[in-house]
């Protein structure tokens, strides 16, 4: 019921016409909200165009050869863009497959069974890797890295299962192996990649309702049982979220990748060779170019790079829309 005092207010409150015609301010603020919403889809389709236009003598040239081409001879001016998209890919997947258990687990602690003490201190830790800039990323590599941990590691692959003869099946082992690799970009992309998958899915398992747990927990499950079958399931979208956030910074990372891949425009099948990333030809070379079609070049290949991102991001939300639609157990 509404006082008698609070109906004489409301009686005595006038509103002016333009605060009428405005619904008092929603007008304004949905204006505002869509504003915002168009420039940012602008700000992408503008970028999108931009790389388009400027490309176009190199599609004039060589057209959808680019892609597959294999040489890069700048001098010659010879470009194919393969080198770059293997050397992207392989990295990126490689630094994801190792990054997304190890995050997984570290969430997983952090949200059932880490002590509420311990827990802050830890998180604030791995927020902490991500703070850490991709250059210092380079330098640690190089200096430490590299020399302590991907050598070691590269030579024994190399020497147990890198044997053309006794293992022609897994070229990716074979020599010879000198240190800065693919294999060196990929664990660096692991560690940078890390702190990002940790955290996220950590916030999306302690969103979990705890009625969840305490339901499986009192239907008989043990702990782990709840945890594989009842919290996972449940935060499966945010999960699949926090990876795509991850290999979306594996693939366009530029800085340390540079400093620890070798830079070396080859196709090869082993993680021990040197390579080149997209991100990473483009840092390199274009302080280099001289000529429009060298431009063009490198331009087309931050395109390539564009689309590669935008699709992952498109495939990657339709993906999540498709498991957040189902229920826990259909996705357990």
């Amino acid at each position: 019921m509404i006082s008698a005092q609070v109906r004489r207010r409301l009686r005595r409150k006038t509103v002016s016409p333009l605060g009428r015609a405005l619904q008092h301010g929603d007008i304004l603020f949905k204006g505002a909200l869509i504003l915002a919403s168009l420039s940012l889809l602008g700000l992408m389709v503008g970028v999108g165009v931009m790389l388009w236009l400027r490309s176009a003598p190199m599609r004039t040239s060589a057209g959808l050869a680019f892609i597959t081409a294999t040489v890069w001879n700048p001098v010659g001016e010879k470009f194919g863009a393969a080198p770059f998209i293997i050397g992207t890919l392989t990295t990126s997947l490689l630094a994801l497959i190792i990054a997304f258990p190890l995050g997984l687990f570290i969430a997983i602690f952090l949200a059932e069974l880490c002590p509420p003490g311990l827990r802050s201190i830890v998180g604030f830790l791995v927020e902490l890797l991500a703070a850490i800039p991709s250059v210092v990323y380079g330098l640690w590599g190089i200096f430490v890295f590299i020399p302590s941990f991907v050598i070691p590691i590269g030579e024994a692959l190399m020497k147990s299962l890198g044997d053309p003869q006794r293992f022609p099946y897994l070229p990716i082992f074979q020599g010879p192996f000198f240190g800065a690799s693919k294999l060196a970009a990929g664990l660096i992309l692991a560690v940078m990649i890390l702190p990002t998958i940790a955290a996220i899915s950590r916030d999306v398992l302690l969103a979990v309702p705890r009625s969840q747990r305490e339901a499986a927990l009192a239907l008989g499950s043990t702990q782990w049982e709840t945890i594989w079958q009842v919290v996972l399931p449940y935060g499966l979208s945010g999960i699949l979220g926090a990876v795509i956030l991850g290999l979306g910074r594996a693939l366009g990372e530029t800085m340390a990748v540079t400093m620890v891949i070798g830079n070396v425009a080859q196709l090869s099948a082993s993680l021990l060779s040197p390579g080149y990333t997209m991100a990473s030809v483009i840092a390199n070379e274009w302080g280099e170019s001289r000529t429009p079609l060298y431009n063009a070049a490198l331009i087309e290949i931050g395109l390539l790079l564009f689309f590669m991102s935008l699709l992952l991001n498109i495939l990657a939300r339709s993906l999540v829309w498709s498991v957040a639609r189902k229920t826990p157990e259909q996705r357990a």
